[in-house]
């Protein structure tokens, strides 16, 4: 017990002689959030390593070693969130759909969702593992317990019958003979 109240009381008397100092020397460093962040970082490394901390004259440097490497991981930091909004402003940004679309959205849902539960069970499963769970044919081959082709099959003939049943159009390339979405999805 004496030994955990002799770092405890070890690391009052360092934080309480040289706080001041080490948030200086980060505050001439940083903005004042990140300065304030990287003072408290610096005791918190402080607590853990109090073992570690030299006693004396050496403390101070020490502990400004312990704030230099502060600055510069707080420093990095800007930079990579710099960096990340440079490259997120670069991307497309999309409107939200307006309520007509959101309704026409989801009446069709509703619609396509209707049509998949008058299919057989075996093949609203095929179609939900492609569609919801985005299992590839192997992957869902592998839930089935059948071979890739047999899987590919199962696929292709479930989205013909889900078509049929939901009475929508044949894709246009398929129309031509390519088909515009491979049936069985990806090989």
């Amino acid at each position: 017990m004496g030994d955990i109240e002799s770092r405890e009381s070890r690391f009052r008397r360092t934080f309480d002689e040289y706080f001041d100092a080490v948030s200086r020397y980060c505050h001439r460093r940083l903005p004042t959030a990140d300065a304030s962040d990287a003072t408290a970082e610096v005791f918190t490394v402080a607590w853990r390593r109090i073992d570690d901390m030299p006693f004396g004259e050496e403390t101070l440097p020490w502990l400004y070693g312990v704030a230099r490497n502060q600055v510069r991981s707080s420093r990095r930091s800007v930079r990579r969130a710099k960096a990340l909004r440079t490259k997120l402003s670069g991307q497309a940004r999309h409107p939200e759909p307006s309520p007509e679309v959101v309704v026409v959205r989801n009446a069709e849902q509703d619609e396509l969702l209707a049509s998949l539960a008058k299919l057989r069970p075996a093949d609203q499963e095929v179609l939900r593992l492609r569609a919801n769970e985005h299992l590839s044919l192997p992957e869902i081959a592998v839930v089935l317990g059948c071979s890739h082709e047999a899987a590919k099959k199962r696929s292709a003939r479930a989205m013909k019958r889900l078509r049929r049943v939901a009475s929508l159009p044949e894709p246009r390339g398929a129309i031509q003979g390519l088909p515009a979405i491979q049936e069985g999805g990806d090989a």
